[in-house]
C-alpha cells in the first residue's frame, strides 16, 4: 500500500513537471514547422557569382531550368552549347537558366568565381545567370539544393549524381521535373514549351 502511494506521488510529480515544461518551453506544432519550411524556390536568397544577394522571388512567374555546372567535364561543351540555344530561343518568353558551379564531381570546377565566370561567358558564351559555387551533396549542401532534392528525388536516391543534373521549375516556383546529367538540354525543350504555354 505504501509503495502504491509512493508510485502515485512519483507519477504526479512527473506529470506536474511535464506540464510545467510544456508551458515553459512549448514544442513547435507540426503545422508551425510546416509553415516555416520553404514552400517554393521563391523562399530562398542566394549569392550570384559576384557575391551579390539574389532573391529567387525575382524570378516569380518565369519558367526556370536549374543546373549544376562544371567547366572541365566531358558533358560541358554539349550542355553549354544546348543551354545557350534554349536560352536564346525562350528568354523573351519568360524562361531563365540558373547555373550553379559545383566542384564535387572529380574536381571538375576547380577555379575561383572569377575564373568560372570567364570560362562560362568567354569560352562557352553563356549569357544566362551564373551563381556562387555551391555544394549539392553532403553536409554542406546549399539550402536550395536540399529543397530541390527533397521535391524531386533521383532514380537511385536523392543525391545529385554528376555535373549537369537539371531541375525544371514552373511559373509558381514548383519543381516539376528532374533530368539526369546525360539528358541533353534540347531533349527538355518540349517540357519547357509546355510550361511556357508555347507548345
Amino acid at each position: 500500500m505504501q509503495s502504491l502511494k509512493f508510485t502515485n506521488w512519483v507519477s504526479l510529480l512527473f506529470l506536474g513537471a511535464s506540464v510545467f515544461l510544456f508551458y515553459r518551453y512549448p514544442f513547435h506544432h507540426s503545422e508551425d514547422m510546416a509553415e516555416e519550411a520553404p514552400k517554393s524556390i521563391y523562399d530562398f536568397t542566394i549569392k550570384d557569382i559576384r557575391g551579390n544577394d539574389v532573391s529567387l522571388s525575382d524570378y516569380n512567374g518565369k519558367v526556370l531550368l536549374i543546373v549544376n555546372v562544371a567547366s572541365k567535364c566531358g558533358l560541358t561543351h554539349s550542355n553549354y552549347k544546348e543551354l545557350n540555344v534554349l536560352y536564346e530561343k525562350y528568354k523573351s518568353q519568360g524562361f531563365e537558366i540558373l547555373a550553379f558551379p559545383c566542384n564535387q564531381f572529380l574536381g571538375q570546377e576547380p577555379g575561383s568565381n572569377e575564373e568560372i565566370l570567364e570560362a562560362a561567358c568567354t569560352m562557352f558564351k553563356a549569357e544566362f545567370p551564373i551563381f556562387d559555387k555551391v555544394e549539392v551533396n553532403g553536409k554542406n549542401t546549399a539550402p536550395l539544393y536540399k529543397f530541390l532534392k527533397s521535391q524531386k528525388g533521383g532514380l537511385f536516391g536523392d543525391g545529385i549524381k554528376w555535373n549537369f543534373t537539371k531541375f525544371l521549375v514552373d511559373k509558381e516556383g514548383k519543381i516539376v521535373d528532374r533530368y539526369a546529367p546525360t539528358t541533353s538540354p534540347l531533349k527538355i525543350e518540349e517540357d519547357i514549351q509546355n510550361l511556357l504555354g508555347s507548345a
